[in-house]
C-alpha cells in the first residue's frame, strides 16, 4: 500500500492539507509564515494538495500541471529562515498528529517534512 493510500487517497490528502492550512491561517504559532502567503490560501491549498498527492505515491498531479516541482527555486522569492521553517513545521506536525495513520508512517512523514522544510531555508541565521 502506498503512503497516498494509507493517508486516505484524495480525500485524506485534502483533509491533511486543509488542516495544515487551517492551523497556518489561525494559529499564533504560524504568524510569520502566514504573512508570506496571499490573503487567500486557496491557491496554496491546491498546490500543496497536488504536490503531496504525487509525493506520497498517488497520481503525479503537480508535475502534470506545473512540471518538476523545483521546490527550492519556487520558494526562493520568499524570505524563509529558521523561524518560518519552524512555524511551517509546527502546522504540519499538528496536522500529521491529528490525521489517522500508522505511527510508523507518521514518524516517517514528520522526518521527511522536517528535511524538506529545512531545505527551503534561504536566509542566513
Amino acid at each position: 500500500m502506498s503512503h497516498y493510500e494509507e493517508l486516505g487517497g484524495e480525500t485524506g490528502i485534502r483533509a491533511l492539507v486543509d488542516r495544515f492550512y487551517d492551523f497556518m491561517d489561525t494559529a499564533p504559532e504560524a504568524v510569520n509564515v502566514r504573512a508570506l502567503h496571499a490573503t487567500s490560501l486557496k491557491a496554496s491549498r491546491e498546490k500543496l494538495y497536488l504536490f503531496l498527492t504525487g509525493w506520497t505515491g498517488g497520481p503525479d498531479l503537480y508535475v502534470e500541471q506545473f512540471g518538476h516541482p523545483k521546490l527550492r527555486m519556487r520558494h526562493f522569492p520568499f524570505a524563509i529562515g529558521a523561524r518560518e521553517r519552524d512555524e511551517w513545521l509546527w502546522c504540519m506536525d499538528q496536522a500529521l498528529t491529528e490525521h489517522a495513520m500508522s505511527e510508523e508512517l507518521r514518524g516517517y512523514l514528520k522526518l521527511r517534512m522536517h528535511q524538506l522544510a529545512d531545505h527551503m531555508r534561504n536566509q542566513p541565521e
